[in-house]
């Protein structure tokens, strides 16, 4: 499979497309690298998809060599589609994987509306998919009246009953989301069609190792899941206990993963609840190589290096030896204090040096593994770090709300900034010393 570059890069991903045997155009993407993966989703921009920067979506592009497609009628697929079945799903799955599969036997993974197209896919093309994984089924359900009459309140209240939970930003995002990768007619069409399909009859012709996952706290999907499960032959069964976004569960994650045959990679693999990440790089490395020359900015490189390095262990943080950033350093702290304390450090590291880093702070959930942190946490922290000024602390506004009263620092305001590959505007704080005013 071809290499794409990667889930923060989403955005950037070379799209192709296949055509259908009815002549829809299917647009495709593959991102990451490895054993070979198609995922499929209903009504959801790729692209959107992957810029929202889910932990799943980070996990599986790590590893795999992951193939995203829009459905007909959806984001970058031809729009003017009325046929919204089941069957065209898997039409456009047929397609994308004539076109990118190559022969190769794969993993076939599907959210949502999706997991009843890809049962059948998998019973038309049992020598093709290795296994299948259904994340978050869910039981077909009447959509609410006002979706046919007012798409922007029909959105919202989509995305409330998806996100049952919150967060308000999951919500805003997935009505958001919705305006951009489909139309009103197309998801109404997509849910009269998901309705009609006796997804249990469509689960027993199943031939392939099956995963179902889905979260407990939902009963109504609970029951489906187990349901679906006791049609399949070979089936396997993970309840969750998240309450958020299943995208964001490392139970999910870890279930795909040991399902998929990366034992040892999931085994390695934890779920932190959170970590403050800080992404501190040198400024202007190159035209300093080109100006100090290669032994002399090495040199003042190694001196710097290890000086942030002493100034995060002492600050109680773990600088990430298997991922470098750059010419800089990444790292991770428990406290948004110590975090602060060790960036402004570092900071100072640079006297004498010739040298100044741009430092910036975010807090979230990351996978470890192997020494290793990922997630879409980590990709904030480097997009506000290359928006700090020479010398400069910046921290997103999670960080700035969890230090406000510890860290004995003020925050300014830089603003709302729109970060490449990340969903919605992050807003931005300078750090400054409360001495110093």
């Amino acid at each position: 499979m071809t290499a794409g570059c990667g889930t923060i890069a989403a955005m950037e991903a070379q799209i192709r497309y296949a055509r259908t045997t009815d002549g829809v155009r299917i647009a495709y993407a593959v991102v990451g690298s490895g054993p070979p993966v198609l995922f499929c989703d209903v009504g959801m921009r790729f692209e959107t998809l992957l810029a929202a920067n889910f932990l799943l979506h980070d996990a599986l592009s790590s590893c795999a060599g992951v193939t995203y497609f829009d459905q007909g009628g959806c984001g970058a697929s031809d729009r003017d589609v009325t046929d919204m079945s089941v069957e065209a799903i898997v039409r456009a799955t047929e397609a994308v994987v004539a076109a990118c599969m190559q022969d190769e036997r794969f993993t076939l993974i599907a959210a949502g509306w999706a997991c009843a197209s890809a049962a059948l896919y998998a019973t038309a093309h049992p020598e093709g998919v290795k296994r299948l994984i259904c994340v978050g089924p869910s039981p077909p359900f009447a959509p609410p009246a006002v979706v046919r009459t007012d798409w922007s309140m029909g959105r919202r209240m989509i995305a409330s009953a998806v996100f049952p939970y919150g967060p308000v930003e999951r919500q805003r995002w997935l009505s958001q989301a919705l305006r951009d990768s489909v139309s009103q007619a197309a998801w109404i069409a997509a849910s009269e069609a998901y309705q009609a399909i006796d997804q249990v009859s469509v689960f027993e012709q199943v031939r392939v190792p099956t995963l179902f996952i889905a979260q407990a706290p939902r009963e109504a999907d609970r029951q489906h899941a187990v349901r679906l499960a006791a049609a399949v032959d070979d089936a396997r069964l993970v309840l969750t206990d998240g309450t958020g976004p299943i995208d964001d569960d490392g139970a999910a994650i870890l279930g795909c993963f040991e399902f998929m045959g990366i034992e040892a990679r999931a085994n390695e693999m934890t779920r932190g609840d959170t970590a403050l990440i800080l992404f501190a790089d040198i400024v202007d490395s190159t035209a300093l190589t080109e100006r100090l020359g290669d032994a002399a900015f090495r040199s003042a490189a190694r001196t710097l290096d290890g000086r942030m390095r002493t100034a995060i262990r002492v600050g109680g943080g773990t600088a990430i030896e298997g991922k470098l950033v750059g010419d800089g350093v990444l790292a991770v702290f428990a406290s948004a204090a110590n975090a602060i304390d060790a960036a402004l450090a570092c900071g100072r590291a640079c006297d004498g040096t010739g040298l100044l880093l741009h430092l910036g702070l975010h807090a979230g959930d990351v996978i470890r593994e192997e020494g290793n942190v990922f997630g879409g946490a980590v990709n904030i922290a480097a997009r506000i770090s290359a928006l700090s000024a020479p010398g400069e602390v910046l921290v997103s506004r999670t960080v700035a709300d969890l230090a406000r009263t510890s860290a004995g620092v003020t925050f300014e305001d830089r603003g709302e900034h729109a970060l490449k590959g990340v969903a919605d505007p992050v807003r931005a704080y300078a750090v400054g010393r409360r001495d110093a005013d």
